[in-house]
This record gives C-alpha cells, structure tokens and sequence, in this order.
C-alpha cells in the first residue's frame, strides 16, 4: 500500500515533487451571434508577441491574453469566430485566430470588464477533471484534484503521482530522515498527447514551463555530491530534473521551457528513483517509465498490474522504482 512508502526509502533520500497547481482550464460558453455551444479547454498562454498580440506570465494583469487551446465543434470554430463565456458574475469574450492540427486553436480572451483576464478565468472556469471521470466538476474538486504541495497555479491536470500523499506519510518520511523539496513543473496537455508515429524517435513532446529554484538547485547538489539517492515524484518532475545544467558537478537552477523527451537511451543525470503512476498505452510517459526501468521490466509490471486489476491513469496506482 502507499503509505508503507517510507519503509521502502532511507535516511538521506532526496524526494523531489511538483508544487505545480491545477488552474480552472475549462471554459464553457457559447458562439456569437448563434448561442452554439462551445468547449474551450486552455492549453498554454502563448508567448509576448504570438500571432501579433497577446501577453506572457503566470499572473498577467492585462486586458487580453492569447491562449493555445482544445475547441469544440472543431468545424464550426474557424478564424474571426466569436465566442463568450460567463459564470460567477465574471465574463470573458474570445476571438479565434488561428486553426492548428488535431482540434487545437489559438485564441484571443478580452474581459469587456477591463479586469485581469487571469481573474476571470479563475471565476468563470472548470476544473478539467479526467474524460473518464463521468460527472461534472464541482467546487471541492478544485481542491480535491490537487496535490498536498501543491502551491504555483498553472496546470491543465494534477501532477498524478503526487496525488497519493498526505500529510501523514510526509511526516513519516521526514522523520525517518527523507530530505524534500520543491520544484515546479506546469503540466500541459503534451504530457497526455497520444504518440500517433509509428517510429519513437519522431513524437515531439510539446513545450512546459519549470522552474527550479537556487535551493532546490543546492539540494541537488548535495545529494548527487554525497552519492544519495534522488526520488522524482512523477514524470513531470523528472523531466524538470533532467532539463536542468549539471556543470563540474554543479547543478545549475534555471527556469524555462522544456521540450525533452525521454525515451530509451536516454542518460538520467539526476534521477535514481521513480514513483510514478500506471499509465496508458501509447504515452510519453510510459515510454519514459520504461526509459528509466527497462522496457523488459516494465511490460512485466504491466502484464502483472493488469492480472491484478490495477487502476491506471489520474486516479490510479502507484509504482515506486528503484
């Protein structure tokens, strides 16, 4: 069970998580003028500049912002398409202006308010809860669909394997001398796009943003200094972890975009233990499980997982590997 965790780790352990929170992403509103149903699923704010407009950061203050998104009715929802969303008092009005591959859209949001188009999200949005997950959301969800670390507002979905801790186990883990910090990783919808090639080599992971403090950098250090294991809680944080710089043994805090991609063959810098949920066939994510355990072994825990109907994807189970 998770909460024996701490008996399989050891005084001098560094236990790394994503502090990373989900944000309200799901839009539902209507096209203007027809009153035509719409489902905006917001991916990612779009860099200063984009498409000639728009505006970057976690916390933008301004009166428009430019957002890549999944829409729906994909057909209908060309560029110069009009559409308002409005809930808890708060509204926002979108403009479609550029169509891209498999549904997705960049998008134009005003708040005819004049207020911070970040508020009105937060107002007015849903948290996109699992497709599998067959009801809609509600307000404890946007507490519920959290981790207990959670902290920097900016993902579409939970970094899942931190969804199994509670204050009890961390506490059992610190006090059997298991170090912890914080990174942040903003889960995009990349994380959980299907690879659709037929070769590995050629699925491209889309860009997400991470930050990984001065201490937490120290931290690092230490422990790769000391020859001490370092644990990623996720697959986010391991590959926040291993976009970073690791220069004369140093390693170097940064904060950017990462659009690593880890496969088979690839040199884990950091990392030298995994826990990591049970996920779906044909996803980054396994292949980078796999990457880090060996294909052979993990198609045994899988085949094994299976026979034991293990629970897959957000809400599912666990794997610690060492």
């Amino acid at each position: 069970m998770f909460e024996q965790l701490p008996a399989h780790l050891r005084r001098g352990d560094l236990l790394v998580v994503n502090d990373t929170r989900v944000f309200p992403a799901r839009l539902l509103g209507h096209r203007v003028p027809s009153s035509g149903s719409v489902e905006c699923l917001l991916i990612r704010r779009l860099e200063v500049g984009a498409l000639g407009v728009g505006s970057s950061g976690a916390s933008s203050e301004g009166t428009a912002e430019v957002w890549e998104a999944l829409m729906h009715p994909g057909q209908k929802l060309r560029p110069g398409a009009q559409v308002r969303f409005e809930r808890n008092g708060a509204s926002l009005v979108g403009e479609v202006l550029a169509r891209h591959f498999y549904g997705r859209r960049s998008i134009r949001l005003t708040s005819p308010e004049g207020g911070s188009v970040s508020s009105a999200i937060e107002r007015i949005g849903h948290v996109p809860l699992p497709p599998y997950i067959k009801r809609s959301d509600d307000e404890a969800d946007r507490e519920r669909y959290q981790t207990v670390f959670a902290r920097e507002s900016g993902s579409v979905a939970a970094p899942t394997a931190g969804l199994h801790f509670t204050t009890r186990v961390l506490d059992e883990l610190e006090s059997r001398g298991v170090e912890r910090i914080r990174i942040t990783l903003h889960v995009g919808y990349g994380t959980f796009k299907p690879v659709r090639v037929d070769h590995v080599e050629d699925h491209e992971v889309d860009p997400e943003r991470y930050s990984v403090s001065a201490e937490a950098a120290e931290a690092l250090t230490r422990a790769r200094r000391d020859g001490r294991r370092i644990i990623a809680v996720g697959t986010t944080t391991t590959r926040a972890l291993e976009s970073l710089r690791v220069e004369d043994g140093i390693v170097r805090p940064g904060e950017s975009e990462t659009r690593l991609f880890i496969r088979p063959g690839h040199r884990f810098e950091l990392v030298s233990g995994l826990v990591t949920n049970f996920h779906l066939p044909k996803s980054s994510l396994l292949i980078l499980t796999a990457a880090f355990a060996g294909r052979d072994e993990i198609l045994a825990v899988y085949r094994d997982a299976v026979d034991r109907r293990y629970r897959f994807y957000s809400y599912g189970d666990a794997m610690l590997i060492l």
